[in-house]
């Protein structure tokens, strides 16, 4: 594969660690703490796509973080361990987080840092950017084993898939790039194939959402960094359209299989980061508990893209804040399924007349699932013409329509 498979660890406190621990500490209730080993990668590849009023420029440019981050999760909240300093999860994700959380991060630690190569000076500096990520090409067994806890039929038979590397989206598409392309004009040579509301999400900053009206969070002045949503596939498919025929780059909803290959990067667990989930991990319902996992927080609404840990290869928010659209249509089983990495499409090419009778994909849950919904083999089902608060969408892209190939 093109990287070292990784398995995270989950430890639970035994008695055996009770009774190595010293005595003052013995003298508090033995608490029961959940480690996730959060893994980083030591160098991203991808590019910008700005998507200001004047033609998309294409920023190339490379991002460096820790490689290993490893928290731990107790009764008490994150980070508590004795004589080990809280730390913020903005260590983690280079922004400040939606919660006052302390974390421990017991191995090496840096703010991730972003190295752009490209003419920058010439950009207003309140660009409009889609930073896409290098996803390199290898295989990995799709879907869920029987023994998973939570296991759906609809995740099984485990296959062998081989994927070509390919860019995605580091995060959901933003309502305020969700924005920026639903204004955009047509251009001689473009041609739009339906019209984009400008502002469709339900939870945004806007005068008059009434009962729907969002509820800005500590230290969020608008929800422009929010994931858009109540977007259909439709709607989706027609921002990708948008956006290849501006670029001259072939953007679209990633495939079943390139989506869990991304959210895994290397992993095998339910999650990328372990065996089970935290509501300090990821935005879901907190009322429900996933193994061993702890309960927690139920925010009831989106939160702003790239507060929580990035993967191994940088993507964020690939469990949990909104369902994303995939390209496929909706099967039962895997039985039959590709093997090469593509969409599973049932329709021949061209009958595009049928697109809204086929039921599509979603993955990765959101904000109102239970943490089941929100596994990396997990896969949900909707009509391509639904709009719901709760599904936004991610873009990949073609190398072959770039001019960088890491």
């Amino acid at each position: 594969m093109g990287s070292r498979m990784i398995r995270p660890l989950l430890t639970i406190v035994t008695d055996a660690v009770k009774a190595s621990l010293p005595a003052h500490i013995m003298t508090q209730p033995a608490p029961r703490t959940v480690r996730f080993l959060l893994h980083h990668p030591r160098q991203n590849q991808g590019f910008r796509e700005w998507l200001g009023p004047a033609s998309p420029k294409q920023i190339f440019l490379v991002s460096t973080s820790v490689s290993t981050t490893e928290i731990e999760i107790g009764p008490a909240g994150p980070g508590v361990r004795p004589g080990v300093p809280a730390q913020n999860l903005a260590s983690t994700t280079g922004k400040q987080p939606i919660h006052k959380a302390g974390v421990n991060l017991a191995k090496n630690s840096s703010i991730t840092k972003t190295v752009p190569q490209g003419p920058l000076e010439d950009l207003p500096e309140a660009a409009s950017f889609l930073t896409m990520l290098w996803i390199p090409p290898g295989r990995f067994w799709m879907g869920s084993p029987p023994a998973e806890p939570e296991h759906r039929e609809s995740e099984s038979p485990l296959h062998l898939v081989q994927l070509q590397g390919f860019f995605m989206g580091q995060t959901p598409i933003t309502q305020t790039q969700w924005r920026d392309v639903a204004a955009w004009q047509e251009r001689p040579g473009e041609k739009w194939g339906r019209q984009l509301k400008l502002d469709p999400s339900r939870f945004q900053s806007k005068e008059g959402q009434g009962e729907n009206k969002v509820r800005l969070l500590a230290g969020e002045n608008n929800t422009d960094q929010r994931p858009v949503e109540q977007v259909s596939w439709l709607d989706a498919m027609e921002f990708c359209s948008r956006l290849s025929q501006r670029t001259g780059r072939t953007y679209t909803l990633p495939s079943d299989a390139q989506w869990e290959y991304a959210c895994r990067a290397g992993t095998t667990t339910p999650f990328h980061f372990g065996d089970t989930i935290s509501p300090e991990l990821a935005n879901y319902d907190g009322n429900h508990s996933y193994a061993d996992g702890p309960k927690g927080l139920y925010r009831e609404q989106t939160t702003p893209v790239g507060m929580f840990p990035a993967n191994a290869w940088g993507l964020m928010e690939m469990h949990g804040n909104v369902n994303e659209w995939c390209l496929d249509e909706w099967h039962e089983s895997y039985e039959g399924a590709p093997t090469d990495g593509r969409a599973w499409v049932d329709a021949a090419g061209g009958e595009k007349s049928k697109e809204s009778e086929k039921t599509r994909l979603q993955r990765g849950g959101s904000w109102n699932y239970g943490p089941r919904g929100c596994r990396s083999a997990c896969r949900n089902i909707d009509w391509p013409y639904d709009e719901l608060g709760n599904v936004g969408f991610r873009v990949v892209c073609s190398p072959q329509s770039t001019s960088f190939i890491p």
